[in-house]
């Protein structure tokens, strides 16, 4: 089976009525980007789940799948009326032909490494460096797969900075990767904290297919803290989450390192910092440790009392 993917220039202010329109001409799926994606005048929209910007790109466009058969030029009428255009928009028509979009998919994730000693490998593929920390690691639906920057920041310091035989927690471990590199590189025992039931069972797969010693690590779920999962605190809290609840889970993060204990945080960007450094400072010592792609990663020792 093959399809029609029609993409439309259209201004920020009439992208989303004409989204809307392409849904109501059928549309099997209707996506607005930046016009400019891929160029020095990309225009890059930061926002938080459910605290959106509110922007949509100066230039955008809005492409819909269709079926083949359609007639373009009647939906092109259709939705310049729909939108109140004074005219029609420059379009452009693509066929798309039925592909392996399980092996297309694959094709998109080469291996990733993060430092001489420490790669994120696909099932798929074979590891580039079998002598070193191979953390075995599907793209799936959990949060961190080791693409985005700020699981990058996460791994880069764990490698560079955990000691042998550290205590860890993972608050918010997603697809576990944070707390499986921190038992590989030799932790004591670790414990992944997610508030999604899906997000622990991808973890604890994964620490599976990892070999993971389960005396060594567990992952639960928890929506009253971090009580129910750890006995007592830790030398490490790493949380790579998101600003906002990064600050309501402040004390609950703080209460969970042990004196002197240190504590990552990530999911932050740079605009976002100062109020979460803030927060934290009546617990630890923060900074900024490194930035990545508008991203940063904070890090903090616990002020003994």
């Amino acid at each position: 089976m093959s399809w029609v993917s029609l993409t439309i220039e259209i201004d920020a202010a009439h992208a989303e009525i004409l989204s809307d329109a392409l849904f109501e001409q059928k549309a099997l799926s209707v996506d607005i980007h930046d016009a400019a994606e891929g160029t020095s005048e990309e225009q890059i929209l930061f926002g938080e789940p459910g605290s959106p910007t509110g922007e949509i790109w100066r230039d955008a466009e809005v492409t819909a799948l269709f079926p083949q058969g359609v007639n373009i030029p009647a939906i092109m009428q259709a939705v310049t009326r729909a939108a109140e255009l004074p005219n029609q928009p420059r379009c452009r028509v693509v066929n798309v032909e039925e592909q392996d979009w399980v092996r297309l998919t694959q094709s998109q994730f080469d291996p990733i490494q993060i430092s001489s000693r420490l790669w994120i490998v696909p099932t798929w593929h074979e590891a580039p460096d079998s002598s070193a920390i191979n953390l075995i690691l599907d793209p799936g639906l959990a949060f961190g797969t080791g693409s985005h920057p700020t699981t990058k920041l996460c791994l880069s310091w764990l490698d560079k900075n955990l000691q042998p035989n550290d205590s860890v927690i993972d608050y918010g471990c997603g697809s576990g990767i944070l707390a499986i590199a921190a038992l590989k590189l030799g932790a004591s025992h670790v414990v992944g904290v997610d508030i999604d039931e899906h997000a622990v069972t991808a973890s604890h797969e994964n620490a599976a297919r990892n070999t993971c010693d389960f005396s060594k690590i567990h992952f639960a779920s928890t929506h009253r803290g971090l009580d129910a999962s750890v006995s007592k605190s830790v030398d490490i809290v790493v949380a790579n989450i998101l600003a906002n609840p990064l600050i309501m889970l402040a004390p609950i993060l703080a209460n969970a390192a042990r004196s002197g204990g240190r504590i990552i945080l990530s999911g932050i960007l740079e605009a976002q910092a100062d109020e979460v450094l803030t927060m934290y400072r009546q617990w630890f010592n923060m900074r900024i440790a490194e930035e990545q792609e508008g991203w940063v990663l904070l890090t903090g020792t616990k002020i003994c009392i």
